[in-house]
């Protein structure tokens, strides 16, 4: 397993910086060379706000269930953590026991952590979906030549078949507990096994059922976070355009980020390297030149994956460390992480 880890890392690193490279051509490092090192600050700024929303957004969330409550400093630690374990690992499965974790080290039972995590996740959910209503309504109002239809309609879809299957957790459980165990069944996991998994399914409906006893105000404060927290992460790519002297609009740097890491994410590379690349080189190539294309791919993948390797490592090597990372390796199930 620590074989072929390395080998996944070391050829998303690979893809990751020479698809950009070879798209860019000579000319690249002379279209880099014009950022300015304080606008890099600057989205590098808004990466850290985006943190810090976040870590409100855990506050909030361990406060509801009743927990002893994390400092803002705590929180941004957790948030920090988890996201290099998201970027560490492929289709970000290192996320969820790097969350859970953290907070059992709080006080917080690991079915009740990871129930939030999937809290965390299903207003990602929500978010996304809301912004891709708005933007149809904005494609339908005022004309544009972006023809937004088909991304849109992918995007729902997707982030649609997330929220049924936390609806079949919480709603429809009987059926979703006969269903994985026949799938169980049909794969020869024994009686043990799939009397475990029930459990753990069991459990994981009761903290999504406390999750859903929050007051109104801690919901609303939960999803302007959530929202706070999106808008600064995915302006990163529209910054990035107009910092290499590209023009592109706000919704359609928001959607090229979309649609890119989604397919990133099916590569199964740590942090959807290669694939995310591809996507956004085809996606930006028809309203930029190659060189300003390559130099803000670069730009965003910096500021949104690599920095979250370089700043989060030494938060998780410190908090987490080898049992969490033991335990990632051994139960490493790619699984896409909307949005990221």
């Amino acid at each position: 397993m620590k074989v072929r880890y390395l080998l996944l890392v070391a050829l998303g690193l690979v893809l990751g910086v020479g698809i950009p490279l070879g798209l860019g051509g000579e000319t690249l490092l002379q279209v880099l060379g014009g950022v300015h090192a304080t606008h890099l600050a600057g989205m590098l700024a808004l990466i850290g706000l985006a943190w810090n929303l976040n870590a409100g957004r855990v506050r909030l969330l361990v406060g509801g269930i009743g927990a002893r409550q994390f400092g803002q400093g705590e929180a941004l630690a957790v948030v920090m953590a988890t996201e290099f374990a998201i970027c560490a690992t492929p289709g970000g499965a290192g996320g969820p026991p790097t969350y859970s974790y953290l907070l059992r080290r709080k006080g917080i039972a690991a079915v009740d952590g990871l129930a939030l995590y999937t809290v965390d996740q299903l207003l990602d959910m929500v978010f996304f979906l809301t912004a891709m209503g708005v933007f149809l309504l904005y494609d339908l109002l005022v004309p544009s030549e972006l023809h937004l239809g088909w991304q849109l309609l992918l995007l729902g879809v997707l982030l649609m078949s997330g929220l049924l299957l936390v609806f079949a957790v919480v709603r429809r459980y009987r059926r979703l507990l006969l269903f994985v165990g026949r799938l169980l069944r049909w794969l020869g996991v024994g009686a043990r096994g799939r009397k475990r998994v029930m459990r753990r399914l069991l459990e994981y409906r009761r903290g999504l059922l406390e999750v859903g006893g929050f007051s109104a105000w801690r919901l609303w404060g939960l999803y302007a976070s959530c929202t706070g927290h999106w808008l600064l992460r995915y302006s990163i790519l529209y910054l990035a355009v107009r910092e290499v002297g590209g023009e592109l609009g706000w919704i359609h740097a928001f959607l090229v980020q979309m649609l890119s890491l989604t397919a990133g994410y099916a590569t199964f590379l740590p942090g959807g390297s290669g694939g995310a690349e591809v996507g956004a080189s085809m996606l930006l190539l028809p309203h930029l030149g190659s060189a300003q294309a390559a130099a803000s791919i670069l730009l965003w993948r910096f500021c949104t994956f690599y920095w979250y390797l370089i700043a989060g490592a030494p938060v998780f090597v410190h908090l987490a460390g080898g049992p969490v990372w033991r335990q990632i390796r051994r139960s490493m199930v790619p699984g896409p992480v909307a949005g990221r």
